[in-house]
């Protein structure tokens, strides 16, 4: 199975044998790579399909929302917590990433670029939402609805003494420098700590 390019990065870094939680699991293919690293791999995942899925690969998994269901974890019981691909779907995206490094020693954070050139072309020239093949969804019926850009994040970051131990950004699919990623990018990867 290949895994989609910022699970892959994550996969890559997370140290093997670690105690892991992926929020917002989906299916599991992030925690089914983890567990050939021999980690301790478990997930929260808001959609019943999604959840079904991942219990049929024998993976442990819960029905449940990162608004609210963190804060039944305790302090530091993971090496990693993981939000990817989900942090602009949540309510209160601050206090989630307050969660995240309460509950993990770490947390990886990937995220739609909002701020990537071809979302600022659409919507100077054309005047509308863009849907793309990263944002495939329409105004009305994305999931998303929280639009933060790499550099918004940046600022959140060190607004709150969050310290960024690594960032990888993606265009087509394919890593870019940092320069100018919150123009070019597509996606963005963070590992995070206090």
């Amino acid at each position: 199975m290949t895994l989609r390019p910022d699970l892959a990065i994550i996969a890559d870094h997370v140290r093997a044998g670690a105690r892991v939680l992926d929020i917002g699991c989906g299916d599991g293919a992030l925690m089914t790579e983890l567990r050939i690293k021999g980690c301790d791999a478990r997930g929260i995942e808001i959609d019943g399909a999604d959840v079904t899925a991942a219990l049929e690969r024998g993976l442990s998994v819960i029905q449940g929302d990162a608004d609210t269901d963190l804060a039944d974890y305790p302090d530091a019981s993971f090496d990693y917590a993981i939000l990817s691909q989900t942090l602009q779907t949540t309510r209160r995206p601050d206090l989630v990433i307050e969660q995240l490094l309460r509950i993990g020693e770490r947390a990886f954070v990937s995220f739609p670029n909002f701020a990537q050139w071809r979302i600022r072309l659409a919507l100077m020239f054309g005047g509308r939402m863009p849907v793309t093949r990263q944002l495939p969804s329409r105004w009305y019926d994305t999931p998303n609805i929280h639009h933060v850009t790499i550099d918004d994040f940046r600022g959140f970051l060190g607004e709150r003494g969050v310290r960024i131990e690594a960032q990888w950004f993606l265009r087509d699919d394919k890593a870019i420098s940092n320069a100018a990623a919150n123009i070019f990018a597509e996606h963005a990867v963070f590992l995070l700590s206090r």
